[in-house]
């Protein structure tokens, strides 16, 4: 008989486990959580102190069945489930199924190592109720808006739609950058260059700054042009040249949301896609050899820095061993945690060091080594010593006006040998030529250039999270789901790589903003997140926190149930004529936006899109024709489904003729006549394909550009992580 049970979240953890166990321990997994709060019903007694009724989710009898009855007949039962708050609450939920009258133990696995597991089953600790209470309080907060305000969006707005605590405030701050873009006005300014040759023949570039001591702002081409004359002829010297050392500094090992952006920027990966990956490399691989079955990385939901000592000498022993003394610092390096940091587990670092990418590539898929890679190289990195640059800053004075250059040189690249943070807006060093103060320099030509001030950048999913993190939004365990299921939703839709929200996030927004403010209040949600942290902390009383909370919904709720209008009856009289018959347009609201129809209705079927902007003003939204249709001669335009964007003839109801969303390039397999299109999986992933499918089974996620291939002669070539590619088979081309 077995003496112990340890009960486990996963399925691959399990197998990992029994490795390192041996027969003493029966190990089995919950599959996620086994108990939820009902589905049909809100399943929370408001009225005695916001009871949570949580029942067996549906299809997890059999595994609840299979715990009791193994702990049964065992001495000591141990549960093993992830140390966060979720984790937490599965360990309650468990403890319960096999009865109260058993004493179980909690295990905290930070890395799924044989040193690892073993320390923590030394070392066991009782469940967590402040934990629990958190989780608790989480859940019910997001059943209370969930369960409370989507029956008014339905009953007002469109059935089926939801709204979430969290997701509704980063739906909102989308939408909110859309507002900003929208109404941005953007402003001309000139930009004037100057390339100057030094009396040794080497030439260098200086942009103008200043005329006397004053920023200089030149806002048309004809001052720029004034300037260009007023310079042209006059002498040009060297008038200060600055040099200065500069350091910079490494980065500590990553925490949850540096990990899901850095992913993001790198390999495109989805939050959601890198949190899978990371699990299934804390979860462990069999790389065989003396490790076997392991571990790789250490907890992946996390907001600290800390990292281990051992862990710290590990990676300095790496490094000196590898690189030499040189580039090893002679004091390990710490790095300080955000006040709001809860540090219940370390930054994610790899399980072993000496574990490089190169030993295990071969055992793990591209995906997941490109991650382990990452992580691995950021941990290194961040025990390295710095990178040492010297930077030089060069005055070029013409007349009143200063000319400035800046370059340069890295005098030890430090630990950017391994590892440097992608940074989109980083510009190339410059390097400067050899030049003195008073040296005179020959204006050899002036080049102006027209700018415009541009509004901020919509978000992409790596922006975003980083601006939730940074306004105390979410947590680390939540932001991969929050981002996904704004999207999800059909609320914001996803365009290379940018969140643009789609008419119906942005009426949903509306609303939630006009009726529900507190709600979506950025630092309202904040606060709770920040008083459910001190609810884990044990410092504050979780039952009160939801009755604080409860009051402001329910004073809300009462105010958006006689305030707001049903938009599903609306109809508004407006100004535009109909081109059919010349009766007047009444606006109304569609899942996909505003649009008008003819008043004439239903005899005369005049509609447009329309879009309306922050004063109120109505525009028509000009179709544009992608086509002919085949079958009757109208025009083709361009629709969006549930499967993403296609091509419809605008004579529907009476011709429905559809086509795929043509990109306009050939398909690049040999001797084939189809066309690429664009697809969306049932996944909601978009991919491109062959228009002749199922005769071509030509598929790919990288986005078309002219061709041909230099090898093959391939019509249509493929770009994909700033790198250019042949898809064609048996050629295999690529730009270096």
């Amino acid at each position: 008989m077995a003496k112990s049970l340890l009960v486990v979240e996963s399925p691959t953890k399990m197998k990992t486990l029994s490795k390192f166990l041996g027969r003493d321990f029966i190990i089995k997994a919950t599959y996620g959580h086994i108990k939820d709060l009902p589905k049909s019903r809100i399943g929370v007694d408001i009225e005695k102190d916001f009871t949570p009724h949580f029942l067996v989710l549906k299809g997890k009898g059999k595994a609840v069945d299979e715990i009791k009855k193994a702990s049964k007949n065992v001495d000591k039962i141990y549960i093993g489930s992830d140390p966060d708050r979720e984790g937490e609450a599965i360990a309650f939920h468990v403890a319960e199924v096999i009865g109260s009258k058993r004493e179980v133990e909690r295990v905290l696995f930070h890395e799924i190592t044989k040193k690892g597991v073993l320390d923590a089953l030394k070392n066991p600790t009782i469940l967590d109720d402040a934990k629990y209470n958190a989780q608790k309080a989480r859940r019910i907060l997001d059943r209370l808006v969930g369960y409370k305000i989507s029956p008014i969006l339905w009953e007002k707005v469109s059935y089926g739609l939801s709204a979430g605590r969290v997701q509704s405030v980063a739906l909102r701050l989308v939408c909110d950058r859309e507002e900003e873009i929208e109404a941005f006005v953007k402003e001309e300014y000139w930009i004037i260059d100057g390339e100057f040759k030094l009396p040794s023949g080497k030439k260098f570039k200086a942009t103008l700054e200043r005329k006397d001591d004053a920023r200089l702002k030149i806002s048309t081409q004809v001052d720029a042009e004034k300037i260009k004359k007023e310079i042209q002829g006059l002498d040009s010297y060297i008038s200060k040249i600055e040099i200065k050392d500069k350091n910079v500094y490494p980065q500590p090992g990553f925490i949850t949301s540096r990990l899901q952006q850095e992913a993001s920027r790198r390999f495109k990966f989805s939050p959601k896609k890198t949190m899978l990956l990371a699990q299934k490399l804390y979860e462990g691989f069999d790389i065989g050899g003396e490790e076997g079955v392991t571990g790789l990385i250490t907890y992946m939901r996390t907001d600290s820095v800390r990292v281990s000592n051992e862990a710290i000498q590990d990676a300095r022993q790496y490094v000196n061993e590898t690189y030499g003394k040189t580039y090893l610092p002679k004091t390990p390096n710490y790095f300080k945690n955000k006040k709001t940091a809860q540090d219940a587990h370390e930054a994610i670092r790899p399980a072993y060091v000496h574990l490089t990418p190169e030993k295990i590539k071969k055992h793990l898929d591209k995906d997941l080594f490109s991650l382990y890679e990452l992580i691995w190289k950021r941990f290194i990195a961040s025990q390295m010593a710095l990178q040492k640059l010297k930077t030089k800053t060069i005055n070029v004075t013409v007349g009143d006006y200063t000319f400035v250059a800046r370059g340069s040189v890295v005098v030890f690249d430090g630990f950017t040998r391994i590892y440097e943070e992608e940074d989109e807006d980083k510009e190339a060093a410059t390097i400067l030529p050899e030049m003195k103060e008073g040296e005179k320099v020959s204006l050899l030509e002036t080049m102006l250039n027209q700018r415009f001030t541009s509004p901020l950048p919509r978000f992409t999913e790596a922006s975003l999270i980083k601006t939730l993190e940074a306004k105390g939004i979410g947590r680390p365990s939540t932001y991969a789901n929050i981002v996904g299921t704004i999207q999800e939703r059909s609320y914001v839709k996803k365009d290379k790589g940018k969140l643009i929200p789609n008419p119906l996030g942005m009426t949903v927004n509306r609303l939630l903003k006009e009726f529900f403010p507190l709600i979506v209040d950025v630092s309202f949600s904040a606060k709770m997140e920040e008083r459910l942290d001190l609810i884990e902390r044990g410092k504050k009383n979780w039952v009160k926190s939801l009755e604080q909370f409860n009051r402001a919904l329910e004073s809300e709720l009462a105010l958006a149930k006689d305030g707001m209008k049903s938009l599903k009856k609306e109809e508004k009289e407006t100004d535009i004529v109909c081109e059919l018959c010349g009766k007047k347009m009444l606006l109304r609201w569609g899942k996909n936006g505003e649009y008008i129809v003819c008043s004439g209705k239903p005899q005369c079927k005049g509609k447009k899109n329309v879009k309306i902007n922050n004063s109120g003003k109505i525009t028509i939204v000009e179709v544009e024709v992608k086509g002919i249709c085949p079958q009757c001669g109208g025009n083709l335009i361009e629709k969006r489904g549930i499967f993403g964007r296609f091509f419809a003839c605008s004579n529907y109801p009476d011709c429905k003729y559809t086509e795929s969303y043509s990109l306009g390039f050939p398909c690049p397999m040999e001797g084939c006549t189809g066309k690429i299109v664009e697809k969306t999986s049932k996944k909601k992933k978009r991919f491109i394909s062959c228009s002749r499918y199922p005769d071509c089974s030509f598929a790919s996620n990288a986005e078309p550009m002219e061709g041909p291939c230099p090898v093959c002669s391939a019509p249509t070539l493929f770009t994909f992580k700033k790198k250019n590619f042949c898809l064609r088979k048996d050629c295999g081309w690529q730009s270096k």
